[in-house]
Formats: structure tokens, C-alpha cells, sequence
């Protein structure tokens, strides 16, 4: 079979796969009524409300305030779609999520979180959101992954020595501590305590806005001058989480080469009198290749989703946030939305996988 038909059945596959997740999740939001009982909830709210002002007004007799109340109930049913079935609203939000046409956010507090207010399009929402995932946790990720690629192979062929005692211990560490539970140690320590670092991290937004606003004008000295100030936001966010990623990302990649390392031709390698150097590169690198990859990929594309307790506890109103306040909300657009990015990102990554899997391995090919 050739490789060309490998890998248009494979992006066959992965598309159907992120067609069925949108829907899915269209169907969940839909059919358990999650996201009618919540916007029921805001607009039993919003009449209360609309009531007691009513209340407040002078010479308003109660059967008139009835009158416009029932009238303001209708006006919120009919404007948050709850007159008709929830197929109905449902469906048509999934069609136009899948062409990038994510509709309009509902909930006031989820267009907070992008600094917005409402109208506000679920597009420009998660696209405010998503450079502030990506400083944060993305770049923290990929700092821990190019530390633990670097040390890893190190100490492969120094098992059982201090070095490699060092390393597991400190894997089994970092993995039992929660990254929120050292974020709020670092904020307290850094922050409160030696005064190095900002006590409110929400001004990230302005920051990232400033240098939107000096890239897109070519204005040099205002965008690293922004740069500047958010390198100050974002240096202990990151810290936290390269101090708490490191530990299992030299682990794994510690046990994907000694896997290598036993082989026979690894074996035959280093009896032939090879160099340390051209054995790792050539007999344990290459091999391990691919899980390697597999997990650098998958694990950077994981990242988008954010982290929400992380998030929270630095105020970093990221996509991790986003998502959690477009669910308690019952936003269904941005819900879909987040959903969808999100897959795809994933589905992108795997077949970039793939691709690289049917390059460099002959046998993915059978």
C-alpha cells in the first residue's frame, strides 16, 4: 500500500473523529437540558431582579409590574432560544461551530474573562484568551521539554548512579505535588514575601493587548518595551510549572531509552567498542524516536486547554478559565467552540504524528 493512501485514510479518520466529538458534546449540552437548566436559572434571576426594580418605581400598581415581568420573561425566552426544542437550537450552533462560526457569546461573566463585554463573538473571546495559555503553560512545557530531552539521555548510561538517584527522586517529588499547590507556595514566597514578583497577575491582558497593538504597527519600541513587562508576569507562572513538569517528563523519557539501552543491537553496539556518544545518537535516540515525539506532540497540544485550578489560583484568565466559566455558565457557542479548537488542535497533532510515523518507520506502512 502506498504511503500517499496510508495517510489520506489515516486524515480520513482523524476528520471523522472530530466531526463525531462536536456533535457529541452538542448532543450532551443538548439532550441532558444541562445548558437550559442554567439559562433558565439566569433568567429566573434576571426577572427577580427586573421585579424588585419594579417594585422600587412609585404609583405602580402589582398587576402592572405582573404584566411587564411576564412580558420580560417572554422577551429573555425568546432571545436565549428556549421557545423551541433544544434540537432545534443545537444542531444548527454544531453546523456553523464546524465551518468556524462559533455564534455569539450569552453569559457576561465568560466574555469577562477575555476583558469583553457583551456582544461579544465566541471567535475573538477564545482568540484573546488562547497567546495568554500559550506564554504560560505552552512555552512553560516546551521549556521542560527541551530540559528533560537534554538531560534524560545523560544519565541512560549511568543507572544507579547519583545522578540518576537525583532524578527519580525528584520525579517521584514533582509528580506528588499538585502544580496549583506550589503555585500558591511560589505566589506567597516570590510574590508577598520577597516582592519579585507581581501579587496580581491579571494584567497580563493589558500587557498582551499593548504588544498586539505595537506588532500590528510596526512600533519596535513599544513592543519590547511590552515584552519587558511580560516577561514580568510570566517568569514564576512558568518557573512553577517547569519545577513541577520537569521531574515525570526526565522519568519518561528515562524509561523510553532503557528500553533502548537492553536491546541487542545496543548490545552489539557498545561490545563493538563504539563511542558513548555515537551510541546513544545513533543505536538509542533513533529508535526512541518516535514514543518520543508522540508524547512531545501530544503533551504540547495539551497544553491549550490550560490549566483551570492553575489558573485560578495566579488570576490568569487563560483557556483553561475560559472553558470552566463558559460550563458553569451553560455557554453553549463557546462551549462548542473551545471544543472544537481544542480537538482539531489534537487531530492536527496526531496526524502530524502519523506522517512522521510512516516516514521514518517502515513497518507503521504494513
Amino acid at each position: 500500500m502506498s504511503i500517499g493512501i496510508i495517510i489520506m485514510r489515516r486524515a480520513v479518520f482523524l476528520a471523522l473523529a472530530l466531526i463525531i466529538a462536536v456533535f457529541l458534546t452538542g448532543f450532551i449540552i443538548g439532550a441532558t437540558g444541562y445548558v437550559d437548566n442554567v439559562v433558565k436559572a439566569i433568567i429566573n434571576e434576571e426577572v427577580r431582579a427586573y421585579r424588585q426594580a419594579l417594585s422600587k418605581m412609585p404609583n405602580v400598581n402589582q398587576s402592572y409590574v405582573d404584566k411587564l415581568t411576564r412580558s420580560y420573561q417572554q422577551m429573555l425566552v425568546r432571545t436565549y432560544g428556549l421557545d423551541k426544542p433544544w434540537i432545534y437550537r443545537i444542531i444548527p450552533l454544531v453546523y456553523s461551530t464546524l465551518i468556524f462560526k462559533f455564534g455569539d457569546v450569552q453569559q457576561t461573566s465568560v466574555a469577562e474573562v477575555a476583558g469583553f463585554q457583551l456582544p461579544a463573538k465566541a471567535s475573538d473571546v477564545i482568540l484573546a484568551c488562547l497567546p495568554r495559555t500559550i506564554v504560560m503553560i505552552t512555552v512553560a512545557e516546551l521549556i521542560t521539554i527541551v530540559l528533560a530531552l537534554l538531560i534524560a539521555p545523560r544519565i541512560t548510561f549511568k543507572i544507579g548512579s547519583l545522578a540518576d538517584r537525583i532524578a527519580v527522586i525528584y520525579a517521584a517529588l514533582t509528580n506528588a505535588i499538585p502544580v496549583w499547590w506550589l503555585a500558591l507556595v511560589m505566589i506567597f514566597i516570590f510574590s508577598y514575601r520577597l516582592g519579585v514578583a507581581p501579587q496580581q497577575f491579571r494584567g497580563v491582558i493589558k500587557v498582551l493587548s499593548t504588544m498586539s497593538s505595537a506588532f500590528m504597527a510596526g512600533n519596535a519600541v513599544s513592543f519590547f518595551s511590552s515584552f519587558g513587562n511580560l516577561l514580568s508576569y510570566v517568569w514564576l507562572p512558568i518557573l512553577t510549572i517547569v519545577i513541577t513538569l520537569l521531574g515525570p517528563w526526565i522519568y519518561s523519557t528515562r524509561a523510553m531509552l532503557l528500553r533502548m539501552v537492553r536491546e541487542d543491537f545496543v548490545l552489539a553496539a557498545v561490545a563493538r567498542g563504539l563511542p558513548q556518544k555515537v551510541v546513544l545518537r545513533k543505536y538509542i535516540l533513533r529508535p526512541a524516536l518516535s514514543p518520543i515525539m508522540t508524547s512531545v506532540l501530544l503533551g504540547l497540544a495539551g497544553t491549550l486547554g490550560g490549566y483551570i485550578i492553575t489558573e485560578s489560583v495566579f488570576d490568569w484568565p487563560g483557556m483553561g478559565t475560559l472553558y470552566y466559566q463558559a460550563i458553569a455558565s451553560g455557554d453553549p457557542a463557546t462551549i462548542l467552540g473551545l471544543t472544537y479548537i481544542l480537538t482539531l488542535v489534537y487531530v492536527v497533532a496526531r496526524f502530524i504524528l502519523e506522517v512522521l510515523y510512516v516516514a521514518l518507520d517502515p513497518r507503521v506502512r504494513l
